[in-house]
């Protein structure tokens, strides 16, 4: 029996070693990766440059104290102001700890300006910001709030594609709307860009924050380095990580001027965020998504895995519903439950990862080819032919 504690429904498979998209089993198997960790491995499994800057850091230092200066943190921080709308960046390990730190500095944020009571957070219900106390009731998922009362007060709710129901929760106490650019965990849904427009003008027109959780959907999944981007918007606040690690535990909180200005020296801190090791392979990280053509590739690999998909929808109708999301992040929504269909594909040796109503995530590395996109296209339509 094992000693961990049972939090995971977990597929009885193990994997000894992997390379790229794809991971070999202790059973002697390869499989076709297309979790990577749900959207984590953005450069695929043991990257040779990442590997190299893991093993370079290692050798000089792996940790030290934020009470001083680390030059590789303070790299990574000025690499992402320059690439993003972002004036200043605050490190934490996780996905959950970023969105949990959005949170604090837009409420501290209101605190600064003497509206103390402007502190509640308006999200989409049945959204997924995270796993800690605050983010759970963030989300307002059954799912995950069960059993975890008393409630975590200063959040409201709308539902998604409810623009009218999105006004009336707007109150003189509303500090932020917080949403995922596109819904990962609640079944890969794209925010339309003429919504996060409104958003924006929304937000001003009322003087709040606008938080656009990317932890998922960011770090060139969508093939801009942040899924707003096609959007042409500037947000607040941008909880990342997943990807920005490449399979390293990194988190991260972007903000601008206006956000940053409620915050001083002891207001928030973190014992790991933005250690030295995490800090070299974060920038390796960069170093590989800002290459000349990266993300345009990124781009026209979503779009030919996107359309080849539309057809073999076309082809099974009863099978497939509708194919759902943006360059590398995509969901295959189901008309029935999709644990079967998930467990046959990983009999056909591709793996990939459940979401909300009957969804399949398919999520491969960001470097991904063609011949492994066709591979998976080929046991993806061998499965719908006899489903």
């Amino acid at each position: 029996m094992s000693a961990i504690l049972n939090t995971y429904n977990r597929k009885k498979i193990s994997f000894k070693r992997g390379k790229g998209s794809f991971l070999y089993a202790t059973n002697g198997k390869k499989y076709l990766d297309f979790v990577q960790g749900i959207a984590v491995n953005c450069l695929g499994h043991s990257n040779n440059y990442l590997n190299r800057a893991i093993q370079k850091q290692s050798n000089k230092v792996w940790h030290v104290s934020n009470v001083f200066t680390i030059p590789e943190q303070e790299k990574l921080a000025k690499r992402l102001k320059q690439k993003t709308f972002a004036d200043f960046v605050s490190f934490q390990n996780s996905g959950a700890e970023a969105t949990e730190s959005a949170i604090k500095f837009a409420r501290r944020y209101f605190y600064s300006k003497g509206q103390p009571k402007k502190n509640r957070i308006l999200c989409i219900n049945n959204s997924f910001h995270g796993r800690t106390l605050a983010t759970i009731f963030a989300s307002n998922s059954k799912k995950l709030t069960e059993g975890f009362y008393p409630k975590v007060e200063g959040f409201d709710h709308f539902n998604f594609g409810d623009h009218k129901g999105l006004e009336r929760a707007i109150t003189s106490r509303t500090a932020a709307i917080m949403v995922e650019t596109i819904l990962g965990e609640g079944g890969i849904k794209v925010i339309p860009d003429y919504c996060l427009k409104g958003l924006r003008k929304l937000c001003n027109k009322k003087n709040i924050l606008l938080i656009l959780d990317e932890v998922q959907c960011g770090i060139g999944r969508t093939g801009k380095f942040l899924a707003f981007e096609h959007a042409k918007i500037k947000p607040d606040i941008v909880p990342i990580a997943k990807g920005i690690g490449g399979g390293f535990p990194i988190g991260a909180v972007l903000v601008n001027k206006r956000v940053a200005s409620g915050m001083k020296p002891g207001t928030h801190g973190s014992t790991f965020g933005g250690n030295p090791l995490a800090m070299s392979v974060g920038n390796a990280v960069i170093d590989i998504l800002f290459k000349k053509g990266f993300m345009s590739n990124v781009r026209k690999n979503g779009k030919y895995l996107h359309q080849q998909l539309k057809k073999i929808k076309d082809k099974y109708p009863k099978v497939i519903k509708e194919v759902r999301g943006q360059g590398l992040l995509i969901g295959l929504a189901l008309h029935r439950d999709q644990n079967d269909f998930i467990k046959k594909l990983l009999q056909q040796k591709l793996l990939t990862v459940k979401g909300s109503e009957n969804v399949v995530r398919l999520l491969p590395p960001l470097n991904v080819t063609r011949k492994e996109i066709n591979l998976a296209l080929k046991i993806i339509n061998r499965v719908c032919e006899n489903y």
